[in-house]
């Protein structure tokens, strides 16, 4: 009975593996991006002894997508690897609390920085829109901690759901134990489900509408510039804002079906699908925050920098 099932234990074992080395890497690389925007951020607000709106914006991005990653892949890892730990109270609950925290965290982060820029940016005579771009630098700080607490609040939520679930549900003592709970919990997580996805969908939708209207903007304002015959360096700096709004859009609407995906299939075996996701998943906070880097000043001059002494060191080796 043993022999004829090694061949499959050998099977999920590999790709259990092979799972693991991979979001190891993303989430590793993920984790060293974002916390080097942290640091700079961190050491200017030390020499400046204050921060504008956009460095609070990021400092609190990196810092939720470095927690983000770290304890979601602790519970990929352990849930992969070693699956019975999640079972020892209250581990699973605080893993999946305290990553729901930093998601919501960084969804709601990263929604305000496209909102921030669209105001800042964008070229509207609207009496409102005028006022909030006066208003945006005291605005804001409410804003990002009303995000903060939201999410604090859905990780809560999310650390009873499945306390509650546990609890009620496994018998420790039953045969296949990692299987039964995870049928049983399914049924306690409907309402959970669906404050998730409203939150996904209410931050893609103001990223959506803030970064469609600010690319009309700077379309239309490129578009003046030409007729005008104005100068190249401003044409450049338009453009590569425009590229790095779309590519942060697209980035985010794969990110977004990724996340309802997470939802549709939670309940269902589809390995290869979910291995997919999840490698979507990880890649963004990385990703996006790379861009994030290269479209800022500060931090892509200290980027270089650092990299031009790790190419001199190497060089001398």
């Amino acid at each position: 009975m043993e022999d004829s099932h090694s061949p499959q234990q050998y099977t999920v074992t590999s790709d259990g593996a092979m799972f693991v080395a991979i979001i190891t890497v993303e989430t590793f690389a993920g984790m060293w991006i974002n916390a080097f925007i942290v640091c700079v951020i961190s050491i200017a607000w030390v020499k400046k002894k204050t921060l504008n709106s956009n460095e609070k914006i990021l400092l609190l991005l990196g810092c939720s997508r470095f927690y983000f990653l770290c304890f979601s892949w602790i519970h990929s890892f352990l849930s992969t690897i070693y699956p019975y730990y999640l079972l020892v109270h209250p581990i699973i609950q605080l893993l999946l609390g305290a990553s729901s925290i930093f998601n919501c965290s960084n969804l709601w982060i990263s929604a305000c920085l496209c909102v921030f820029y669209c105001i800042k940016i964008a070229n509207v005579r609207k009496y409102f829109f005028i006022y909030l771009k006066v208003n945006i630098n005291r605005i804001l700080p409410w804003l990002l901690l009303g995000s903060e607490i939201f999410s604090l609040v859905i990780g809560i939520f999310t650390y009873n759901i499945i306390d509650k679930a546990v609890c009620e549900n496994i018998n420790f003592t039953c045969q296949g134990i990692v299987w039964k709970a995870n049928i049983r919990i399914q049924e306690h997580f409907y309402p959970l489900y669906f404050l998730t996805g409203f939150v996904y969908t209410i931050s893609f939708m103001a990223v959506i509408f803030s970064a469609v209207f600010l690319l009309v903007s700077l379309w239309r304002h490129k578009h003046k510039m030409q007729t005008n015959s104005m100068s190249s360096l401003s044409m450049d700096a338009h453009i590569k804002a425009m590229k790095s709004i779309l590519s942060f859009l697209v980035m985010y609407c794969i990110n977004f079906m990724s996340l309802i995906l997470t939802l549709i299939n939670s309940t269902n075996n589809k390995t290869h699908l979910m291995f997919l996701i999840y490698l979507i998943l990880y890649a963004f906070p990385g990703v996006h925050s790379i861009i994030v880097i290269l479209s800022n000043p500060s931090l892509e001059k200290t980027l270089y920098r650092i990299l031009s002494c790790v190419k001199c060191k190497v060089c001398m080796r």
